[in-house]
């Protein structure tokens, strides 16, 4: 059955679908724009989702026995050189302060892109023997890459994230820490924002820079476009390698530390916006909105019913993030904006319903309207969160589904690539050639991961025709 469409200001995402995830962002009053290129002013109730996310990993980490640091957010650009390949990665990204008050530098110094430098330097003057290990580090902050095309949440110049970064003894404990941090995500994606995921490791092409291994979390947005969730890498030891950093082991022996890193950010939002959001607006997935209940009173004016209102929203508050909107605005009004703004349940009551002990909820995912007791309201509203949640991840499961392919041969690749928006499963023969033919052919088709648990849809690459190595999922990105 069509849903009526409350909330005129929005562009249809089929119609326009960067135009609606920009109305979006900008009328549930997410973001304003910044007068600093590329910069985003995260609105309040856009801070509040963060702050959600950021508790709720936090609580996942320190679980784990990471504990967090802060480091400076200026790195020399001397100490910034001492890892080849990683300078080479970030250099074209990179934003450097030249002048101090009145003074030019004497070196420059770049605002962070990245910590791994930093960390390094720190764990070289604290990592001495076996005994220091591991380091278990993460840090919240803000980094800088100077992007040319920006898009609120997706592609700024700033943004917020965190950045995990440890040091292990063994090989086999800094991967088993990388795969560990990534499940972490993939959990809390699922879990927390309802979001399904394809989750693998990256080709050597596409892996971060001065890294062994990157392993990465993959979930499509509505589009069948990919967004990179989350990535975790294995360094081993070459950053150790670089700047000296040494442990004595239990036999006396000089030995080099195994690093890792892991680091997801204010993207993730986007994501949520992308996965889950329809033609009214936002739906928020109710473990990380900042309101998972709001409260509209009807014929608020007549006695008793703000009075009731009020009781219910104490009542509320002691499990729920609830708001009750007193307003004098019309309900219509009302309904319309939380709809736009994505809280997940909606509660109705007036004098009717106090009349009979009751109330109504609504669901912002299915518009089902229930009348329920008031005696039991708190395991009502609780039940219609858990099935809002479930909702919007079988959701987004079907479209992950229904829009991922499979290519066995270049024709039906590209022909998929054209006119079959979503994933795409295909071997391949390992060869950068191959990847690179396929980009330039599809108009930006590129790998995205391979993943752990890969399938044989082949013996042969599906761009070349040479015995196959790996099956990977492709597809565009943000």
């Amino acid at each position: 059955m069509a849903k009526e469409k409350m909330v005129e200001q929005i562009t249809s995402m089929d119609t326009d679908f960067a135009q609606w995830y920009t109305d979006v962002v900008k009328k549930a009053e997410l973001v304003d724009y910044s007068g600093v290129h590329g910069c985003m002013i995260i609105r309040p109730y856009g801070y509040a989702i963060w702050e959600n996310i950021q508790a709720d990993l936090d609580a996942r980490f320190k679980k784990l026995g990471h504990e967090n640091v802060y480091m400076p957010m200026f790195i020399p650009e001397s100490l910034l050189q001492k890892e080849k390949d990683h300078v080479n990665g970030f250099a074209p990204e990179c934003a450097w302060v030249t002048v101090g008050g009145e003074n030019k530098l004497s070196e420059r110094l770049a605002i962070r892109p990245t910590s791994e430098t930093l960390f390094c330097e720190h764990y070289r003057n604290i990592i001495h023997s076996y005994r220091d290990l591991p380091k278990l580090y993460n840090q919240w902050c803000s980094v800088v890459r100077w992007e040319k095309t920006t898009r609120p949440f997706l592609r700024t110049s700033e943004f917020l994230w965190q950045e995990g970064h440890t040091m292990h003894e063994t090989e086999e404990e800094a991967l088993r820490e990388t795969r560990q941090m990534l499940q972490v995500y993939e959990d809390f994606y699922r879990e927390s924002l309802a979001i399904p995921a394809i989750v693998g490791r990256k080709t050597e092409k596409e892996k971060f820079a001065g890294a062994e291994e990157t392993y990465t979390i993959e979930p499509m947005m509505h589009n069948g476009v990919a967004l990179q969730g989350g990535t975790s890498h294995y360094f081993g030891t070459g950053f150790c390698k670089a700047f000296d950093i040494t442990y004595t082991d239990k036999e006396n022996k000089v030995q080099y530390p195994h690093q890792t890193s892991w680091g997801v950010s204010t993207r993730m939002i986007g994501a949520i916006i992308m996965t889950h959001g329809d033609d009214n607006g936002l739906i928020l997935p109710p473990r990380v909105a900042p309101i998972q209940v709001v409260i509209i009173p009807a014929a608020q004016h007549k006695e008793g019913v703000l009075e009731a209102a009020g009781a219910l929203k104490d009542k509320l508050a002691e499990s729920f993030r609830v708001k009750l909107d007193d307003s004098d605005n019309s309900a219509g009004w009302k309904f319309s904006q939380y709809e736009m703004k994505g809280v997940p349940v909606r509660l109705e009551i007036g004098p009717r319903d106090i009349a009979s002990n009751s109330c109504v909820l609504v669901s912002r995912v299915t518009r089902e309207k229930k009348i329920v007791s008031l005696d039991n309201i708190v395991e009502e509203v609780q039940a219609m969160l858990d099935q809002v949640h479930e909702e919007l991840y079988n959701r987004a499961l079907e479209n992950l589904k229904s829009k991922t392919h499979e290519a066995k041969d270049f024709d039906e690749f590209t022909d998929i690539a054209t006119n079959r928006p979503g994933f795409i499963k295909a071997m391949w023969c390992g060869d950068v050639e191959c990847e690179d033919k396929i980009k330039d052919v599809t108009g930006g088709v590129k790998s995205r991961c391979i993943p752990f648990d890969e399938e044989k849809l082949s013996d042969v690459c599906a761009c070349c025709g040479k015995p196959a190595k790996h099956l990977v999922v492709w597809g565009r990105q943000y």
